[in-house]
C-alpha cells in the first residue's frame, strides 16, 4: 500500500483528501504545518507528499527543499505562473492549482508514483532504505553492511512490502545471485541480518511467518 502524506492545516480540504486516498486505496498521514511535517518525515518516509504552502510557521516554500527523495506535489489556491515555475524548479514533480478536480489529482498521483518508482534507484521501507545503484543500506540513517546473501534476501523483501515471502520463492528469486544459499542455511541468513537491522536501529524490520516464510513489519 502506497503512502501519502497531506500537510495542509485547512481541515476541510484534509479530511477531503484524506477521505478521496483512502477510498482509492491509499495509507494517508496528516500534516497541520510545516514543522510537524518535519517531524513525520523524521520518523517515517511516505510514497508521495501533498504540499499546501499556506502553513502556519515553516510555509510551504521553506518546506520544500528540505524533503529530500520523495516526490513532492504542490497543491495551493496560487495560481501565478511564477510560483509555478519556481517551485518546480525546487524539486515538486507538480503543482495542482486548488480548487482541483479529484479525478485529475488522482491520475497526477497516479503518474507522480509511477514515475517516482521507474527512476529511483532507492528502496525505502519507514526508516530503512536500500540503494540499488550504490548496494548500499542504511536503517536509522544508520549504514549496515550486508553479505551478499543478506542483501539479497533484504532486497526482495523491500519490493515486495506488503507480501509474505514463502522459503521456496525467497530460494528461487535469489538464486542467481546466491547460489550459495540453500533451505537449511536461509533460516541463518534472515536471522543474521534480522540482527544487524536491529543492532544499527533498535527495531525489527522482518518478521518470521510460522510455517511460510518472512515478511517486513508493518
Amino acid at each position: 500500500m502506497k503512502r501519502i502524506l497531506v500537510i495542509d492545516d485547512d481541515i476541510y480540504i484534509g479530511n477531503m483528501l484524506e477521505e478521496l486516498l483512502t477510498r482509492e486505496g491509499y495509507d494517508v498521514t496528516r500534516a497541520y504545518s510545516g514543522t510537524e511535517a518535519l517531524l513525520v518525515l523524521e520518523g517515517s518516509r511516505p510514497d508521495l507528499v501533498l504540499l499546501d504552502l499556506m502553513l502556519p510557521g515553516l510555509s510551504g516554500e521553506e518546506l520544500l527543499p528540505r524533503i529530500k527523495g520523495v516526490p513532492v506535489i504542490v497543491v495551493s489556491a496560487k495560481v501565478d505562473t511564477e510560483s509555478k515555475i519556481s517551485l518546480l524548479m525546487e524539486g515538486a514533480v507538480d503543482y495542482v492549482t486548488k480548487p482541483f478536480e479529484p479525478r485529475e489529482l488522482l491520475a497526477r498521483i497516479v503518474a507522480a508514483l509511477r514515475k517516482s518508482a521507474a527512476t529511483s534507484p532507492v528502496l525505502r521501507h519507514g526508516t530503512l532504505t536500500l540503494d540499488t545503484a550504490s548496494h548500499t543500506v542504511t536503517a536509522s540513517d544508520v549504514a549496515v553492511k550486508l553479505t551478499r546473501t543478506e542483501y539479497a534476501i533484504l532486497k526482495l523483501l523491500m519490493q515486495n512490502p506488503t507480501q509474505v515471502m514463502t522459503k521456496s520463492l525467497l530460494l528461487d528469486r535469489i538464486s542467481l545471485d546466491t547460489p550459495d544459499c540453500t533451505e537449511s542455511s536461509l533460516k541463518i541468513h534472515v536471522s543474521n541480518l534480522r540482527k544487524k537491522l536491529r543492532d544499527a536501529s533498535g527495531k525489527d524490520y522482518i518478521e518470521a511467518v510460522w510455517g511460510i516464510g518472512f515478511k517486513l513489519t508493518k
